[in-house]
């Protein structure tokens, strides 16, 4: 397991963040809810006593990332594996946030947060035991000089040059974390642009991924490009987003919350319905009237590995099968097992198992 503490202050109260954080949360769901193999389902939204933190908000959602991922390692996958199940329990300032895929037993990932109104410079607020405080980690996310690059990079959301029209705070330069300590050092308060407020969130993280051979690699991948990358973007957004959110109550931040949980569910709906249709487009074009017999054959002779290579394969004609357009076609991800009617080679032997695995 690698164990890291994330620290990421921003030029905002403790009060102020959540507000931002739970905005931020709503529009990004929105916004990554786009294209199919996209998008957002939140299956529960409601309050909780006696949890994580105590009592908060309890969400559970189901992340699918198929959109994100390149096609030809997409083909290799079943849909399971094309989604992320996240739960979170928000007793703000405390969350804690869980991930698990369900095609990957042996991945875990937990986020523990906790926000206080300073720079980053507390230790161990945790309170870890000896070993885990020894093989942890601890990185600063500076939202100024920790900058992205290529399409990550958003001109209107670059802290040096976002300038909010409601409260005048902003541009940041690279140093404004030490005027900060600086100015609380002398016991003055520090000036514009930040105007002298900060807060940190501390994330501790822990990943898992125990797969013998690939642990070390999967784990620094999560952490490096799926961690901080995603937390450095969002809290960039949460600081550039600010014109948006200030002003609203958490009354306001429930209302909207619904209304993007509806939202999202009309957009799954919307996609199910259109991939149901394209199914049964292409378990119809998958007749035998429609396969040419050389394809039959070819694919056959392509899978049927335990023909022995010294003998004629057997003839293997459109009679035989119903679904092989499966094989030959790159949208064969698509079918579910259930839509996939087994082929059967002349000698009676099935290949549906072995053709969804190939999928």
């Amino acid at each position: 397991m690698l164990l890291k503490e994330y620290r990421i202050p921003l030029p905002l109260s403790v009060e102020e963040y959540r507000v931002a954080q739970l905005y931020m949360i709503a529009k990004k769901s929105r916004e990554e809810s786009k294209g199919a193999g996209s998008g957002v389902e939140i299956m529960v939204n409601e309050p909780y006593t006696d949890g994580p933190g105590g009592s908060g908000q309890y969400t559970h959602k189901i992340y699918h990332i198929g959109s994100h991922l390149p096609g030809w390692f997409k083909a290799l996958l079943p849909k399971s594996a094309l989604t992320v199940e996240e739960e979170a329990w928000n007793a703000y300032p405390y969350t804690k946030t869980r991930y698990t895929c369900p095609f990957i037993e042996r991945f875990y990932l937990e986020i523990e947060t906790k926000y206080f109104a300073d720079a980053g410079e507390q230790e161990n607020v945790f309170e870890l035991s000896g070993a885990e405080l020894r093989n942890l980690q601890v990185d600063v996310i500076d939202v100024v000089r920790d900058q992205l690059t290529g399409s990550d990079y958003v001109r209107e959301e670059d802290p040096k040059i976002y300038v909010s029209q409601k409260t005048s705070r902003g541009p940041l330069d690279d140093d404004w974390i030490q005027a900060y300590l600086d100015h609380r050092q002398l016991g003055v308060p520090a000036p514009p642009p930040g105007d002298g407020t900060i807060m940190c969130a501390y994330k501790l993280c822990r990943v898992e991924f125990r797969y013998w051979g690939m642990q070390s690699k999967i784990e620094k991948f999560i952490h490096d490009v799926a961690l901080r990358k995603t937390m450095l973007r969002a809290h960039r957004q949460a600081w550039a987003w600010q014109d948006e959110w200030v002003g609203l109550t958490m009354e306001d931040i429930r209302q909207i919350e619904r209304e993007t949980q509806e939202a999202l569910a009309r957009k799954m709906a919307a996609d199910q319905l259109s991939e149901g249709d394209e199914e049964e487009a292409l378990a119809h074009s998958c007749s035998a009237a429609s396969i040419p017999k050389m394809v039959c054959s070819r694919t056959f002779s392509l899978m049927n590995t335990n023909t022995p290579l010294h003998q004629p394969r057997p003839a293997f004609t459109s009679s035989h099968c119903l679904c092989t357009s499966s094989i030959v076609a790159p949208s064969v991800r698509r079918i579910r097992s259930k839509n996939i009617q087994e082929c059967k080679h002349p000698n009676g032997t099935s290949t549906s198992s072995w053709l969804c695995s190939a999928i």
